[in-house]
């Protein structure tokens, strides 16, 4: 069953997973789910027609389960906030390949370790990305800014990009090359 909510959310970088994690176990939070290895996969047709209307379609692999999101534009506001669709899939390769029987093809993956904690009503996850680490708020505004007050931060710190984006914005200064987020295969 698909479940249709407004995600509002922001992300707040930090210098280590470390820190990050030590911010957010100082604010009271409690772990939810532990680190792990995330792979998404962003899909569109050669047009480009989701991209162009601000959307993203999206199949998230983690732990041999995936996860297929759909997200509308980003409605203008002090945090990210955008409508999201999403739902468990049985497979996410096969589910990719009817897309790309549909006309679809993955044009971006991103990877990233991510560390799952609840503070009162908001979702904290710490993200840690080829680009940096990251910390990502999700829930009310004002349960966003409280969050982030409590983690030390406020709206100066809040960044409204995706992954994505922050991957374009830092790849050159880091060194990184190709098309995709991803880390150094061993």
């Amino acid at each position: 069953m698909a479940a249709t909510t407004i995600e509002r959310e922001v992300k707040i970088p930090f210098a280590s997973a470390e820190d990050a994690r030590a911010a957010i176990l100082a604010a009271g939070a409690s772990p939810l789910h532990g680190r792990r290895l995330q792979e998404d996969c962003l899909l569109d047709d050669e047009n480009e027609t989701l991209r162009r209307r601000r959307c993203v379609l999206r199949v998230r692999t983690e732990a041999g389960k995936s996860r297929l999101t759909f997200k509308g534009p980003v409605q203008p506001a002090a945090v990210k906030t955008r409508e999201e669709l999403e739902t468990m899939v049985g497979d996410g390769t096969v589910l990719q390949g009817v897309f790309e029987e549909l006309g679809l093809h993955v044009w971006f993956r991103y990877q990233k370790y991510r560390e799952e904690f609840a503070l009162e009503d908001v979702v904290l996850t710490v993200d840690e990305t080829p680009v940096g680490v990251f910390v990502e708020i999700e829930g009310s505004e004002r349960s966003i800014a409280t969050a982030a007050q409590a983690l030390g931060r406020g709206p100066d710190d809040y960044l409204l990009d995706s992954y994505r984006s922050l991957y374009l914005k830092r790849r050159e200064a880091l060194g990184l090359e190709g098309p995709d987020m991803v880390f150094d295969e061993p």
